[in-house]
This record gives structure tokens, sequence and C-alpha cells, in this order.
């Protein structure tokens, strides 16, 4: 899959080079065309100079061909404003902002924009937003043969209850994280857009969870 990065810090810079040895290509995009140098000699990607909420410049970065899109650099308004242009102009599906003021975070999740405060960023928390069914499982028993991750669902869930995703799906909903916050469902929770799903499951069934998910209700039966 090809990810477009705009942002050449060390967020954004780490997050290039885990992609690219994971088999991805990358194009990083930056003003300065000196923050390449984070990336090393040995990054493969693209280096675009540039707005990364310019079209033309996304353009420049594959952004027409791309999975991804991460916004991490610098500035709130620059990463919101270039997330957006990712999935309403170029249809994006996974989309994630770096928030530096968490009291935002609110007001741009209900956009349908994943944002991670910064007190709480990683490189490996914005991988899990941008390949859900491909990130390191969160936790796992000492068997090995359970597992807590988080599942990417189809937009055919939202407004279906907690307990029937469980059913269909197999797996124990463990969290969710809504609006930025972490909460503890019930079964009678309906799930809402911008949701992240927490579950877990038995190691030996992700393939056949992640497919249910990705499935959608609907379509299931």
């Amino acid at each position: 899959m090809h990810v477009v990065i705009m942002g050449c810090g060390r967020v954004g810079a780490a997050l290039a080079q885990t992609l690219e040895q994971q088999g991805h290509t990358v194009a990083v995009i930056d003003q300065d065309p000196t923050a390449f140098r984070r990336l090393g000699s040995g990054f493969g990607g693209r280096r675009v100079t540039g707005v990364g909420f310019d079209q033309d410049t996304l353009r420049e970065a594959g952004i027409e061909d791309a999975g991804a899109f991460a916004a991490v650099s610098s500035g709130d308004n620059s990463n919101i404003i270039a997330a957006r242009v990712a999935r309403e102009m170029f249809g994006i599906e996974h989309v994630a902002a770096r928030i530096y003021d968490p009291r935002r975070a609110e007001v741009y999740q209900r956009l349908g924009i994943p944002t991670v405060a910064t007190v709480r960023w990683t490189a490996d928390q914005m991988l899990r937003r941008l390949l859900p069914s491909g990130a390191e499982p969160l936790w796992r028993d000492p068997s090995g043969g359970v597992q807590l991750a988080e599942v990417h669902i189809a937009p055919s869930w939202i407004g279906h209850k907690i307990s029937k995703l469980q059913e269909e799906t197999g797996v124990r909903v463990a969290f969710l994280t809504r609006l930025g916050e972490a909460i503890l469902p019930t079964s009678q929770t309906v799930l809402q857009e911008g949701d992240l799903v927490h579950v877990m499951m038995r190691t030996d069934e992700i393939v056949k969870v992640e497919a249910a998910c990705s499935l959608g209700p609907e379509e299931g039966h």
C-alpha cells in the first residue's frame, strides 16, 4: 500500500521508516527541505517539498494511489485541513491527524477524522489507525492463544448494538475509544461513527474476525 505522510518531524520520520520496513511505499511532505534529513540516506520513498494540504503537492506525493494519509506536522489547523482534503477530495479511507490541543480533538473527531492528542501520541498509535488490520496486538496472553487488538469495522455497523457485533463476529468488545476518550461499553451500547473498537479474540481467528468486521451485518446474513 502507498502511504502519504505530511510532516517530517520525529514522529513523521519514524512513521515513514516503519511503514517502509513493512513493505509499503511512502511519500513524505514537508515545507522545510532540510527536515528530510531525519529520514536517513537509506529511505527509498519520495520526499516532496510543499504544503501538505495543497492538492497539487498531494498529487505529487501520489495521493491518488494512496491507501492511507497521516497528518503529523506541528500545526493543528494544517493537520486537520490536510486530513479533510485527503478524505473528502481524494477519498482516502484511512486518515489520521495529530492534534496538539486535546480540547479540539472532539470537534475534529465529529468530522470523521481519527485524532490523537500529542500527550498520548506514538508512531504505533498512528499505525493502528492507518493499518488497522496489520497493527501488532495491544496485548497477548502468555500462551499466545488470546489477544486484545483494535479492529476496523465497516461503516454498516454504525447504529448497531455491541451485542450484535459480538454475536456475528465471535469477539468480545473490551472497550471503545470515542471522541478521544476510552469507554467501557455494555451489550446495549450502540456503535457510533468514529468509534475505535478494541476487542478480545482468539489469535487463530484473526482472519475470520477481520473479515466479519469488514463485511458488515447486512452482508453477513
